[in-house]
C-alpha cells in the first residue's frame, strides 16, 4: 500500500491490498476501496450529505481515479472504474464493470449504470438516469430530468445497450433511447425511439436505420452495429459474445 504522507485516510475506511493514495487526497470513513486501485492527488472520496444513507461508497478493484475528483458516499462501482481529472460523482450511483468517466464530467447521483459504459469529457448525467451496457456518450452531452424547471419532479432518461449519443446533444426528461440508437451531434431528443435507428436535429427526428451508414474507410461496410467492427478496450470474452450472436 502506498499512501502519500499528506493524504488523510480515515481509520474506518477499508482499503484493499496495493492501494495507492496520492498527495492531499482525503478518504473518509464508510469507504471501501478494492485492491490494486489508484487514487491520485487532491481527491475527496466518500463525501457525505443529507441525501446519503448508511451504505458505504464501494470502489471496485483495479480502479483508477485521477486528480481533483470527488465521489460522494452511498454509491457502488464495479471493478476497473476509470476517471479523467476533476470528475464529480454524487450519491447513490450503482455502476457495473469498467465504467469510464471523462475529465470534468458530472454524475448527479441516484443513477443506474451498466457494464463497459463510456462517458467522454464534460458529460452531465442527471438524477434518475438509467443507462444500460456498452453505451457511448460523447463530450458535452447532457441527460436532463426536470420536465418544467425548476421543480421537484425528476423523470430520468433511459439509454439501452449499445446506444451512442454524439457530442453536444441534449436528451430531455423521460426519453427512452432504444438499443443501438445513434443520436446525431447537436440534437435535442425527446420521447421514445425505435432500436438501431438514427435520430438527429432540434427537435430530433427519425432519420433512417443505422445500418445505412457506411464506414469512411472505402470498405463500404456498415458502420452499425458498431460492435461488429470496433473492439478496442473490451475483453475478449465480451467480444466473443457479441460476435456469436
Amino acid at each position: 500500500m502506498k499512501i502519500h504522507p499528506t493524504a488523510i485516510v480515515s481509520p474506518d475506511a477499508k482499503l484493499g491490498e496495493n492501494v495507492t493514495i496520492g498527495a492531499f487526497s482525503i478518504i473518509n470513513d464508510n469507504v471501501e476501496i478494492g485492491h490494486g486501485t489508484i487514487i491520485e492527488s487532491h481527491c475527496e472520496i466518500g463525501v457525505k450529505n443529507h441525501l446519503c444513507d448508511s451504505s458505504p461508497l464501494i470502489i471496485g478493484e483495479h480502479s483508477h481515479i485521477r486528480s481533483h475528483s470527488i465521489f460522494y458516499s452511498s454509491s457502488k462501482f464495479g471493478a476497473q472504474l476509470v476517471t479523467g481529472h476533476r470528475v464529480t460523482v454524487r450519491e447513490k450511483v450503482q455502476a457495473g464493470t469498467n465504467l469510464q468517466i471523462g475529465t470534468l464530467s458530472d454524475i448527479q447521483g441516484h443513477c443506474s449504470i451498466g457494464d463497459y459504459v463510456r462517458f467522454h469529457s464534460n458529460v452531465h448525467i442527471g438524477q434518475k438516469s438509467v443507462i444500460a451496457n456498452y453505451v457511448w456518450i460523447f463530450p458535452y452531452v447532457v441527460l436532463t430530468n426536470d420536465p418544467h424547471p425548476p421543480s421537484d419532479i425528476h423523470i430520468g432518461v433511459t439509454v439501452k445497450d449499445f446506444a451512442v449519443i454524439a457530442t453536444m446533444s441534449v436528451i430531455l426528461p423521460g426519453t427512452i433511447i432504444e438499443q443501438g440508437v445513434l443520436v446525431g451531434a447537436h440534437s435535442s431528443l425527446k420521447g421514445t425511439t425505435i432500436p438501431d435507428a438514427v435520430y438527429a436535429g432540434n427537435p430530433a427526428k427519425f432519420i433512417f436505420e443505422t445500418k445505412r451508414i457506411k464506414l469512411s474507410d472505402d470498405t463500404e461496410e456498415s458502420a452499425y452495429p458498431w460492435r461488429e467492427h470496433f473492439h478496442r478496450g473490451y475483453p475478449q470474452e465480451v467480444i466473443d459474445e457479441w460476435l456469436s450472436k
